[in-house]
């Protein structure tokens, strides 16, 4: 939990897209502005974007409106960063990765497989001990997978941060 006492535990998670000069100096000081102020990172990724010299940061915090607002206010001050976008409000897309090594036996691979097929994952490894998912989702739909897995015994979990972009379709779906 944050120690920065205007967050508070009832806060919102909000979506950042932050357009940056293709520069870890700049990503440096962006996790400098969250970790000296006491802000919650819940997921954080840097990628390059199609121009090049540019990068796209997307994360995740958690905090009040004021909060956002504070941090969006403090990344417009670092040199480096072209654009912020506060995603939560607006119609975006967003997903995250995960890779989910489990257990797995003759007696419970069949079911293994059946929990894999109804969370669209992809089995990208097998071994006579070990079944390897690869899974795309929002992170809720992740944290599900993780969490009907781990009674067959989770052995690791690797996973990206969330990417989020703007939906583009105006329509009323």
């Amino acid at each position: 939990m944050s120690t920065n006492s205007i967050i508070s535990a009832s806060g919102t998670k909000n979506t950042l897209s932050v357009l940056v000069k293709h520069n870890l100096n700049t990503f440096s000081r962006i996790i400098g502005i969250f970790s000296g102020k006491g802000f919650e990172i819940d997921s954080i990724t840097f990628a390059s974007e199609a121009d090049p010299g540019m990068a796209r940061i997307t994360l995740t915090t958690t905090g009040s409106e004021e909060v956002v607002e504070q941090i969006t206010k403090l990344l417009h001050n670092v040199v480096d960063v072209l654009k912020v976008t506060n995603l939560t409000n607006k119609k975006f897309i967003e997903r995250e990765l995960a890779l989910i090594k489990v257990a797995s036996t003759s007696e419970n691979r069949t079911e293994i497989m059946l929990v894999a097929q109804a969370f669209k994952a992809k089995v990208i490894d097998l071994s006579p001990t070990r079944i390897s998912l690869e899974v795309t989702g929002i992170r809720d739909k992740i944290d599900a997978l993780i969490e009907v897995l781990r009674p067959h015994g989770i052995s690791s979990v690797a996973r990206t941060g969330t990417v989020a972009t703007k939906r583009e379709f105006k329509g009323s779906a």
